[in-house]
């Protein structure tokens, strides 16, 4: 095991000497920036060249395909992990589950949610993508997409109901998405889970439509519209962080 180990530490080192150098470095330059003899260094090049992490272009050494995926995989990762940490902010400040969500690529994509045993998120026993009509998180995106758009939406899932409390038809929800006010939260009562009042804001994020949202028990609807005045009025704080959601 430590053999292996060390065997990685070396391959790691000379990526990072590769990387430093953009137009590419030969082989006895990177050994002696990664303090490796030669013959290791050789070996060890063959095989980030076969795998992909390294390319031999003009008899030097470029970081291969592999390792800007890589770059990439850590970057999103770091992006993800900003977005639940002000999820979660958002979370502790209105007392009660944060979800945010994106339009992309036609369908509802909830990005991250944030919730505590005391204040649990509530459960997707339905595709979320497939009943945006049905919940809040999915009126307010389609209300922020052209008409074209929704209707291709529409075409691919269909309004039905989900409840008894889910809007009747597609006519139905069309005016209700069209008495929407800029800006104003989507208000949702049991349409897509009985015993849970939802609501959410649409969120600038460039030209994706994107949302945040909250959710309560029935039982606490009179607090609905307070909780996510809260949320309005804490959002601006953060939204440069949660804007990275959109190229995850």
């Amino acid at each position: 095991m430590p053999t292996l180990i060390g065997s990685v530490q070396r391959a790691l080192r000379l990526l990072e000497a590769a990387g430093s150098h953009s137009g590419g470095a030969p082989a006895k330059q990177l050994a002696r920036e990664a303090g490796l003899p030669l013959p290791t260094a050789y070996h060890l090049l063959r095989t980030l060249t076969h795998e992909g992490y390294l390319r031999k272009v003009s008899g030097v050494f470029v970081l291969g395909d592999a390792a800007g995926r890589l770059a990439v995989g850590g970057l999103q990762q770091k992006r993800r992990s900003m977005i639940l940490d002000s999820l979660a902010h958002f979370r502790d400040a209105v007392g009660a589950p944060v979800y945010f969500a994106v339009y992309r690529e036609g369908e509802i994509e909830v990005v991250g949610v944030s919730d505590t045993p005391a204040h649990p998120a509530c459960e997707e026993w339905a595709d979320f993508r497939a009943t945006g009509h049905a919940h809040a998180i999915g009126q307010c995106l389609l209300g922020q997409l052209d008409e074209k758009t929704r209707r291709d939406h529409y075409a691919r899932h269909p309004v039905q109901s989900v409840t008894p409390h889910t809007v009747r038809d597609l006519r139905a929800l069309e005016e209700r998405i069209g008495s929407l006010e800029r800006m104003q939260p989507v208000i949702e009562r049991q349409e897509y889970t009985l015993g849970t009042v939802c609501a959410a804001i649409p969120i600038t994020a460039g030209d994706t439509a994107a949302t945040m949202a909250i959710s309560l028990p029935s039982h606490q609807e009179a607090r609905l519209l307070s909780v996510v005045d809260r949320l309005r009025s804490e959002v601006g704080a953060l939204l440069s962080s949660l804007s990275f959601s959109i190229s995850i």
